[in-house]
């Protein structure tokens, strides 16, 4: 009878918390665990049936961990769009489909369009003690204040369109729609915030004027989509 020593190194799947439902996790890592080994005098049936469970260990893991992340919004993400999943920084959102993944500046997640890189949605968060989006005061005021000494740049004019509240699961949002305008050029946008999780968030996703009027209730469901989850 034949021998042979063989020594397999198992491997451990590491996903990322954050999920983008159109792919396979955005981290996806394989990382070194504890050396499985299968030593000396070990026939070829007994070798097969170590590497064979070695194989089932990964993709157990794999699957064990991916399922319950990749379904968490797959059921309810409107058509062309697709879902943005942040378990770690506790929330999610939707956007187009045809959008590409891209680093701005100073924020946690942003997504663009392929071609028009101005059309855009983009989150970002500071820590707050604030327990909810009331503390901040009536959302008319602290949307003016937001649009108005914070988003507009000094050579801009702000013009605020709408702005509602809602309640989802009993957490809090203000989403509003507004308008910069400069000499140069002019953008419209929708902003959502909402204070959670020790976090204010805020999303925006924008277009330039010109664009807007066709795109704009494409990107209210963007704005609409944003929710915090528990972490």
């Amino acid at each position: 009878m034949a021998v042979s020593s063989l020594s397999l190194t198992c491997v451990s799947t590491f996903i990322s918390n954050k999920v983008n439902t159109n792919e396979l996790p955005r981290a996806y890592a394989v990382s070194p665990c504890n050396q499985f080994t299968c030593t000396t005098e070990t026939t070829f049936n007994e070798e097969s049936n170590c590497k064979r469970r070695l194989l089932l260990l990964g993709v157990g893991t794999l699957m064990a961990i991916s399922l319950p992340a990749s379904s968490l919004l797959a059921e309810e993400v409107p058509q062309n769009y697709r879902a943005f999943i942040d378990n770690s920084d506790g929330y999610s959102y939707f956007y187009p489909s045809d959008w590409r993944e891209f680093d701005f500046r100073g924020h946690d997640s942003a997504f663009k369009d392929r071609y028009m890189q101005l059309q855009n949605v983009r989150v970002r968060f500071l820590p707050t003690t604030k327990q909810d989006i009331h503390e901040l005061g009536p959302m008319e005021e602290v949307v003016s204040n937001l649009v108005r000494h914070v988003y507009a740049a000094p050579n801009q004019v702000a013009t605020i369109l709408d702005m509602q509240e809602r309640t989802v699961d009993g957490k809090n949002y203000y989403t509003f729609e507004y308008g910069l305008t400069s000499p140069n050029f002019s953008s419209v946008s929708f902003a959502t915030i909402a204070i959670g999780n020790g976090r204010y968030y805020t999303l925006v996703v924008a277009a330039n004027e010109r664009r807007w009027k066709r795109f704009r209730n494409q990107l209210k469901v963007v704005a609409d989509s944003f929710r915090m989850l528990d972490i």
